[in-house]
Order: structure tokens, then C-alpha cells, then sequence
């Protein structure tokens, strides 16, 4: 008897048939399907997420899939776009994507994003990590930091992909694990990014960086990011990857300094910032890179 879709938490859904199983994520904002995992009868499988993703009018599916999986996928339509070491225990996950409109597979500025990359590949790669300036501190987040985390999102970011600028999600991501570290002054946060833990296959999305205009000066990032990794380390996680908007130069030049590897690019990936943007994809191997 065949299985039907059984309804996860917010907009995931782990979908169960007689031929195949996979987890997706519905992805309204980001008029996106994603497919976290998956097993079974592949061609049956695809069939059913293009099905999806038609019926919801989205743009753009996205898949994680394994090596030996990727002649398949391309041979149905979707293309590479990224890859990262390790992900699956050891085994790597590429990133492949099908376009669903000829719009979202147009990016106006992927060659100015290729010189952003060139740019930051042709710099000295350095991790030394200076003090931190005089009355600026460094703590991991509470669950009592929600709503000040959500407003710094929210002053920071007019658009991001997650809904960050909501305290009752902040406290939500916090409660489930996900690891926040702070830069404070005067007990203010002005800096902040985290670590998403995949528990199942062992690896960590370092997401949510965002620091205020003013306090841009000080490379808060490259100090949360060690600290982030520091954390991961202890807890037996050692692959780390991030996905950075293509178009900062910063943020790109401080995973670059701090040794990860770039690794593609996710057009027209999620609404970030101010607009729908390409994502760059970075990688580190924590067993080795310390």
C-alpha cells in the first residue's frame, strides 16, 4: 500500500511512497523547492517534485545529491551549481538545480561576480585573529537575546530568506540548537552569526552573519566564525560550509582568509538583502584547518 505525505514542522515534509522517500521543503518566499534528502526509485522521485514544484508555480528546485546520483539528475534536466566536502558523514553533496522559468535562470551580474571571487582568490590567505577593540565582547547567545537578535536582523537586512526578523522564530532556531555567537558593546549586540548542526549527517551551515553598519570597521565576522568553529570542533563536526551572497566582497573575502574553499555558485538562489541574489558556496574541512 503506497504511502502519502506526512506534514513536518513549518514547511517541510518528509513525503513516504512504495518506491521512494524524500525530505522537501516548500519554499514560498523563495518561490523554490528544495529536497534536503532522498532515497529510493529515483526517475519516480524526480517526477513527483517536478509535479510539485509546477503545481506550487515555483521557479527553481534544488536538490542535495549524492555523487554517484549527478549523470542521473543531469540527464533529467538539472545542472551542477555547487558542491561541498564531506557533507553526507565523509561524502560530498552537490548542488543541482532545475529552472522552472527562463527568468530565474538569468543572472545580470555573474561576471562582476566573477571578478569579486578572482579578486579575493588572488589575496594572501591569513586567519591571524587580533584582540577585539576595547569595550567590545564576545559571548554565545541565550534564548533571552531573541528579540534583540531579531531587531538587529531587522535593521540590517530589509529582506532575508529565513524570517530572522521575527523574535518568536529567533527563540525557535535558538531552542532547537542552532549555536548563535554575539559581539556586544554597552550590552548592545552589534554583531552576530550561527552555526546550523545537521545531526544527521554531521556537518554545519554557518549562516546569519550580520553586523551593524557602523561596527563594520572591526572584522567581527572572522572572530565569530573561529569561535563558531571552535564549537563545532568539540562536538565532533568538521564539516563546515556556508553560502555567502555573492555580490559582498567582504563576507566572501572572510571565509577566502580563513581558509574554505569556494566552491559554486547558486543562481538566483533566495530574496536576500534587498532583492533575489546568487549565492556563493564555501567549504572547510574542520579536522584539518584549525
Amino acid at each position: 500500500m503506497e504511502g502519502g505525505a506526512v506534514a513536518c514542522p513549518s514547511n517541510q515534509c518528509y513525503v513516504n511512497k512504495e518506491t521512494y522517500w524524500c525530505h522537501i521543503i516548500y519554499d514560498d518566499f523563495n518561490k523554490r523547492l528544495r529536497v534536503e534528502d532522498y532515497r529510493g526509485h529515483l526517475y519516480e522521485f524526480i517526477q513527483y517534485i517536478e509535479k510539485e514544484a509546477k503545481q506550487k508555480l515555483y521557479e527553481k528546485i534544488i536538490i542535495k545529491a549524492r555523487f554517484e546520483h549527478v549523470p542521473l539528475f543531469i540527464e533529467k534536466g538539472f545542472i551542477n551549481e555547487g558542491w561541498i566536502q564531506g557533507y553526507f558523514n565523509g561524502s560530498d553533496v552537490y548542488f543541482l538545480a532545475k529552472y522552472l522559468i527562463a527568468g530565474r535562470r538569468q543572472s545580470d551580474d555573474w561576471c562582476k561576480e566573477d571578478e569579486i571571487i578572482h579578486s579575493i582568490q588572488s589575496q594572501t590567505r591569513y586567519n591571524d585573529l587580533s584582540s577585539l577593540p576595547d569595550g567590545f565582547f564576545m559571548r554565545k547567545a541565550e534564548e533571552k537575546d531573541a528579540a534583540e537578535l531579531s531587531g538587529l536582523y531587522k535593521t540590517v537586512f530589509a529582506v532575508y530568506p529565513t524570517p530572522l526578523q521575527q523574535m518568536d522564530y529567533v527563540l525557535h532556531i535558538l531552542k532547537s540548537g542552532t549555536i548563535f555567537y554575539v559581539i556586544e558593546k554597552d550590552e548592545q549586540i552589534v554583531s552576530a552569526a550561527s552555526a546550523e548542526v545537521n545531526e544527521t549527517y554531521h556537518n554545519a551551515e554557518l549562516t546569519d552573519c550580520a553586523t551593524l553598519p557602523e561596527h563594520r570597521k572591526h572584522g567581527f565576522m572572522k572572530h565569530l566564525i573561529y569561535q563558531l568553529e571552535m564549537d563545532l570542533r568539540k562536538n565532533g563536526i568538521f564539516c563546515a560550509y556556508s553560502l555567502a551572497r555573492a555580490k559582498s566582497f567582504g563576507m566572501n573575502a572572510v571565509f577566502h582568509q580563513l581558509g574554505y574553499q569556494y566552491a559554486g555558485r547558486l543562481t538566483n538562489n533566495c530574496y536576500i538583502y534587498q532583492e533575489l541574489e546568487d549565492m556563493n558556496v564555501w567549504f572547510k574541512n574542520l579536522a584539518y584547518e584549525q
